[in-house]
């Protein structure tokens, strides 16, 4: 946010550029505590509602549940998505962040330090970027349940996804993962508590038995839940207003979502990762949350991520458009008066959940980044849009339809994404190939090779070959070996590799080590 943005907020409280929105009422106390000092002690404070929608921000997503950058990376890569136009960063840590205590179990073994969060956190505002940070509290919490202290709060025994909320060490549990990261964060003004995809929610026995006893309301559940979460929110951190996922409540009533006082302190992020979407139905959505009590409304597009869970490479076309039809939807929200639109999130996934295969690295998708920033930018992947689009990123043209920045390249990374794309396109047909070849298959099949026989002579007439393809491959993958790992963790690099190069090479491999023994044996009669 800008400083005179920031002055606002601090110093005219509820007052801003665009009007006046009201302070949020005491919905806490529509809940039942059988302890009333617990429930003095977890009232939340009253703090005004924050209004951005004359900045409208744009905020990159950065997944760190899956190959999660090395510091130093993000040093490069903050002042280009400025230069972009995105004035703000949404860090989603999971197991990246340096949980303490009880939590130090969460963390990966490559897990910032907390030097790190302090520096990203510098970095950022040397890029003028917003940072928020990202902390599921309910689902998608496979990175905690995931571990054998934690299996109890499971709300399906057998599947570490999402929180029990009925058991009072999950709200224990999600308070203290909040407290350690926004203790991180002085200066955020916003946390995002995820709370999309809480998948098997009422499936557990303490669900069952409350659904019971509730006319079945799911959704009522689900915004207990939330409202609780929020409510120790604003209490401890009166100045962080809240984002969430807004899956969970589009088919919640909106006298519930109304009744819940969730209205009254978070904010929607309304996604659909769709080429083309639905404006009318979203536009339904909005019209609900305005008429539940939310005063603000958030968006989130995808730059990549969504178009596979084990994709290697962003198709950009498809999340260009992603954008031109979310600023179709941008450009209805003047028939929403009482729902301001803030800004949009642009999500990078990195896995689809914290088990998943990875998706594309992050260098790779940077020209489809940048064509997203600038379509948003620009209201439409214009002439001025592309001009600025290759000026940045160093590139000579770029055809959305092939997906490729063709010609120079000076952003962080561009070596990976030309060697990724020379992966994609070569490295698999290049070896079936050589494989399917009928004199390959004709004197050195996989029945030759099992049993140690063939003729010299004939597999002599291909074996140049086998050996080139080989050492090209290979001085190509340590290259990008070597490339990944200032970039990224060894763990991450290893990964990428087993999922994209290991599969092939390994069969070019046994090629060759087979080739190298059989010729040596002149022609003798096959093994028994």
């Amino acid at each position: 946010m800008s400083p005179e943005e920031e002055s606002k907020v601090q110093e005219e409280a509820p007052k801003h550029a665009e009007g006046e929105l009201e302070k949020p009422q005491e919905p806490w106390k529509q809940e039942e505590k059988p302890d009333q000092q617990q429930q003095d002690q977890e009232k939340p404070k009253l703090h005004p509602v924050k209004d951005f929608s004359s900045t409208q921000m744009k905020i990159v997503h950065l997944d760190l549940k899956g190959a999660a950058p090395k510091v130093s990376y993000l040093e490069q890569i903050f002042p280009l998505l400025f230069k972009l136009g995105a004035n703000g960063v949404l860090i989603e840590y999971e197991d990246m962040f340096p949980y303490s205590g009880d939590l130090e179990i969460l963390k990966s073994e490559n897990a910032y330090s907390v030097e790190d969060i302090e520096k990203i956190q510098h970095l950022a505002e040397l890029s003028k970027l917003e940072v928020i940070p990202l902390v599921q509290v309910f689902g998608h919490l496979e990175f905690v349940l995931k571990h054998e202290k934690y299996h109890a709060l499971r709300e399906v025994t057998k599947f570490p996804n999402s929180l029990n909320p009925h058991m009072p060490d999950s709200l224990l549990l999600v308070k203290d993962l909040i407290s350690q990261v926004l203790d991180r964060h002085p200066k955020a003004s916003w946390i995002h508590v995820g709370a999309d995809e809480v998948y098997h929610l009422g499936e557990g026995e303490e669900s069952k038995n409350w659904l019971n006893s509730n006319n079945g309301d799911k959704g009522k559940m689900f915004l207990n839940h939330m409202k609780k979460v929020g409510g120790f929110i604003v209490s401890k951190y009166p100045g962080v207003s809240l984002l969430m996922w807004d899956d969970m409540m589009r088919q919640i009533s909106v006298e519930i979502l109304e009744e819940s006082g969730i209205t009254l302190f978070a904010s929607p992020m309304i996604w659909d990762y769709s080429s083309q979407l639905n404006i009318e139905l979203i536009e339904t959505y909005i019209s609900n949350y305005a008429k539940a009590g939310f005063k603000t409304v958030w968006f989130a597009s995808s730059f990549k991520g969504a178009s596979g869970s084990a994709q290697i490479w962003t198709p950009i076309n498809q999340h260009m458009n992603n954008q031109l039809s979310w600023l179709k939807v941008i450009g209805t929200m003047e028939k929403h008066p009482s729902i301001r639109f803030q800004g949009i999130a642009l999500t990078g996934w990195q896995r689809y959940d914290h088990f998943s295969a990875l998706c594309e690295l992050f260098p790779v998708a940077i020209p489809a980044m940048a064509v997203c920033l600038q379509s948003l930018v620009h209201g439409g992947f214009n002439d001025e849009a592309r001009k600025q689009t290759l000026n940045i990123l160093g590139c000579n043209s770029i055809n959305l339809d092939k997906s490729f920045c063709e010609g120079g390249g000076a952003f962080a990374g561009y070596e990976i994404y030309q060697m990724v794309h020379h992966i994609k396109e070569n490295l698999k047909m290049d070896i079936d190939n050589l494989l399917q070849d009928g004199h390959i298959r004709g004197t050195f099949s996989r029945y030759h090779r099992k049993y140690s026989f063939a003729n010299p002579r004939n597999i002599e007439m291909f074996g140049d070959r086998v050996f080139k393809l080989h050492d090209n491959w290979e001085k190509l993958i340590q290259d990008l070996y070597i490339h990944m790992g200032n970039i990224y963790f060894p763990d991450t690099v290893e990964e990428w590799m087993e999922e994209n190069v290991y599969f092939y090479m390994d069969q070019l491999k046994e090629l060759v080590k087979d080739y190298k023994q059989i010729i040596q044996l002149n022609g003798r009669p096959k093994t028994s």
